[in-house]
């Protein structure tokens, strides 16, 4: 190769890789205030974010992709542990985390700024960011889930179960959360029907329920193999 045709390799590439991230940015900036939801901004939105600041959420939790890397995403925390969820794990995270290797200091956080809280990870929720988390996502199995299924031997559902946050709320054996019932027993009472449709519409089938609908954090096949895994459960 000459000095000539390497030269030209070189400035070629460099101007068309520069256009192209040119007109990338560009792209981005002139969609983000659809992307960012910058229209459903509102006071109280603002007060949760300077709560998650005040408390330093990021040292332990990521949002977005960015902070610390010892707790769960919170991106999507809404969809998968819902508002009562939240309230009750940021209220008394000593029993939220009783059972759990990991351990959320009580920052003694008043009942307003968890109702900002709830309004800030409201919003961020509704940011386009090209599906993430990962894990929270209902278009494929997590890494994880595919890994479960072929190595371990569990069932689909059980995998969902494991890595899309059921666990959080619920036990099985003693390892799991406390905001929700231990689900060792729930195949001797209820069909993998009823449990699809109570995990679909939980206050659709009891009124006085915490739990938050999983339609959107789970795909329907999801939610059809958590519901057959649960209904062995006896």
């Amino acid at each position: 190769m000459t000095k000539k045709t390497a030269f030209w390799i070189f400035l070629i590439g460099t101007l068309s890789s520069a256009a192209v991230f040119l007109g990338a940015t560009y792209d981005t900036h002139r969609q983000v205030a659809t992307l960012s939801n910058v229209d459903k901004l509102s006071d109280r939105v603002v007060a949760g974010k300077r709560a998650f600041e005040k408390y330093n959420c990021n040292d332990c939790h990521t949002i977005l992709g960015f902070g610390g890397y010892y707790a769960p995403d919170l991106t999507k925390v809404v969809q998968r542990v819902g508002e009562e969820g939240i309230r009750y794990r940021v209220k008394s995270p000593e029993l939220a985390f009783a059972n759990s290797f990991r351990k959320m200091p009580n920052q003694h956080v008043t009942d307003q700024e968890i109702t900002d809280l709830i309004a800030f990870f409201s919003w961020v929720k509704e940011i386009n960011n090209n599906d993430w988390p990962p894990q929270d996502s209902k278009k494929r199995l997590s890494r994880g889930e595919q890994m479960m299924v072929a190595k371990v031997g569990v069932s689909p559902g059980a995998a969902v179960f494991q890595t899309k946050g059921c666990m959080n709320c619920h036990s099985l054996r003693g390892t799991g959360g406390t905001f929700g019932p231990a689900l060792d027993k729930i195949g001797a009472g209820m069909s993998a029907e009823e449990i699809g449709k109570y995990v679909r519409n939980p206050k659709g089938v009891n009124p006085g329920s915490k739990m938050p609908s999983q339609k959107d954090n789970l795909s329907e096949r999801e939610l059809d193999e958590v519901a057959s895994f649960l209904a062995t459960l006896k």
